[in-house]
C-alpha cells in the first residue's frame, strides 16, 4: 500500500464577490507536493470564514450547511484516496480527485510496467530477432532505471504521463554523480531508455516523446590497442603460471582473429572450414548483431589452435581480464589490458597498419554497419597516412 499522505485545504477566493458580497469557497487537495484546486460552488461571507479551524463561524446564517457540506466533502475525498491505495499502487493527486467525483480513471502504465512489456516480447525473439545479451541489456536497463526512480523521487514507478525531458537529465546526472559511469555507458543506457519510450509511443500508451529536445552529451572514444612491438613481446613470453600461459594464449589468439569474447568462448571445431585453397578459416555467427563472420586463421592463431587441439581453454569474461591485468603488470605495459583491447588490435595492429582496406575490417570485425568501423578506427587511418606521407616527403627531399 502507498503510504504517502494526503493533505485537503479549503480556502476562500477573496478576488471574487457576487452580488451578495460572498466569495467561492474552493477545496485544494496535495498528494506527492502536487495540487489539484478545484471549486465547491458553495459561496460564503469571506468575514464568517476561520481559515485555521477550516469551517464557517456559528454566527453565519448558513454555517450548518456549509460546515456539514465541507465534512462530508472531506470524508469523500478520503475515502476516494483509501480505494486507490487499495486499488491502484501508483496514481496522482488528478487520479484522487477524479475518484471523488465518480470518473472512471483512465489506467495508464508506469515507466517500470512498460519495461515489462518490451522485455516479454523480446525474450520470445530470442534467437529470431533478438539475441539473449541484447535482452539482458534491457533487464538491466531497468534495474537502473528502477533505482534511480527510488533515489530521486522516493516510489517505486513513475506514471508515462511523468516522463518529460527534466526526468532524463536528471537520470544522467545521477548516473554521472552517484553511479560513477562514463559517458559512453551512460549514453547506451539512455539510448536504451529511448528504445523503450519509443516502443511506448508505438504501443498507444504513451503522447508525448520527452528525448525531442535531449541532446546526449559527446563522448570521446578512447582506442586501445596494442602496438606491434607490444604485441611482439606478450607473444614471445612464456608464464610458469598455467592459466597466466593460457589467457595470454587466448588473448593474442583474439590478437590475430579479432574475435569478441563470446564468439572466443563459443567458438569449437564445426567453426573452423577449409577454403578451396586448403587454408583455415573460422566461420561463424556474431552473437551481438547476429551477423556472419569469416576469418581467415593467421599463422599465430594456427599455432595456438594446434596447442589446444582446436579447443580453446575456457574462462570467465571477469577472470580473463583480472588476469590480463597480472599479465600487464608482469610485462610492464602501461595499458589497461581488456580482452577488447585484443579486438582493437586486431583492427589496427594487424589489419589496418599492414594496409587492409577499412570496408574489409568491418567485414571481418562483424560490424553491422561500415560506420560503426569508421567511428572507431578513422583515427587511426589517418595517422597511417600521415605517416606515409611523412615518408614520401621525406623520399622527395632526399631526391631533390
Amino acid at each position: 500500500m502507498n503510504n504517502n499522505k494526503i493533505h485537503i485545504l479549503f480556502l476562500i477566493q477573496r478576488n471574487k464577490v457576487n452580488k451578495r458580497g460572498g466569495t467561492p469557497l474552493r477545496c485544494r487537495i496535495t498528494y506527492n507536493k502536487h495540487r489539484k484546486d478545484f471549486s465547491l460552488g458553495l459561496f460564503i461571507n469571506p468575514n464568517y470564514w476561520d481559515s485555521k479551524k477550516q469551517k464557517l463561524l456559528d454566527r453565519a446564517e448558513n454555517s450548518k450547511i456549509v460546515n456539514t457540506q465541507l465534512s462530508l466533502i472531506s470524508q469523500k475525498i478520503n475515502e476516494a484516496f483509501l480505494l486507490l491505495q487499495l486499488q491502484q499502487g501508483n496514481f496522482d493527486v488528478d487520479d484522487i480527485y477524479s475518484q471523488y467525483k465518480g470518473e472512471n480513471i483512465r489506467t495508464e502504465k508506469t515507466l517500470l510496467e512498460l519495461y515489462d512489456l518490451h522485455n516479454n516480447a523480446t525474450k520470445a525473439l530470442i534467437g529470431v530477432d533478438f539475441n539473449e545479451t541484447s535482452w539482458g541489456r534491457y533487464v538491466e536497463n531497468k534495474r537502473k532505471i528502477a533505482e534511480f526512480i527510488k533515489y530521486k523521487y522516493k516510489r517505486s514507478d513513475i506514471k508515462l504521463n511523468q516522463l518529460e525531458l527534466k526526468f532524463i537529465k536528471d537520470l544522467e546526472y545521477y548516473f554521472k554523480t552517484q553511479k560513477k559511469l562514463s559517458q559512453a555507458t551512460i549514453n547506451r543506457s539512455l539510448q536504451r531508455l529511448k528504445k523503450i519510450v519509443q516502443f511506448g509511443i508505438a504501443e498507444n500508451y504513451l503522447d508525448n516523446n520527452p528525448f525531442v529536445l535531449y541532446k546526449p552529451t559527446k563522448h570521446k572514444l578512447k582506442l586501445i590497442y596494442l602496438t606491434p612491438e607490444e604485441l611482439k613481446i606478450l607473444e614471445k613470453h612464456c608464464f610458469k603460471q598455467i592459466k597466466l600461459q593460457q589467457v595470454k594464449d587466448l588473448f593474442v589468439f583474439c590478437c590475430y582473429t579479432g574475435l569478441a569474447y563470446q564468439e572466443m568462448s563459443a567458438l569449437s571445431k564445426k567453426d573452423i572450414k577449409l577454403d578451396f585453397k586448403g587454408n583455415k578459416w573460422i566461420e561463424m555467427y556474431r552473437k551481438k548483431t547476429s551477423s556472419k563472420i569469416s576469418v581467415p586463421i593467421l599463422p599465430v592463431a594456427e599455432r595456438i589452435l594446434k596447442k589446444y587441439d582446436e579447443n580453446l581453454p575456457k574462462i570467465s569474461n571477469q577472470r580473463f581480464n583480472s588476469y590480463l591485468k597480472e599479465i600487464a603488470d608482469v610485462l610492464g605495459l602501461d595499458k589497461k589490458l581488456t580482452h577488447h583491447v585484443a579486438r582493437k588490435t586486431f583492427a589496427t595492429t594487424v589489419l589496418l597498419y599492414n594496409g587492409i582496406p577499412m570496408e574489409v575490417v568491418s567485414e571481418l570485425l562483424g560490424h553491422s554497419r561500415l560506420q560503426v568501423t569508421q567511428e572507431h578506427y578513422a583515427k587511426v587511418v589517418k595517422t597511417k597516412v600521415g605517416n606515409e606521407m611523412n615518408r614520401l616527403a621525406k623520399k622527395l627531399n632526399e631526391n631533390d
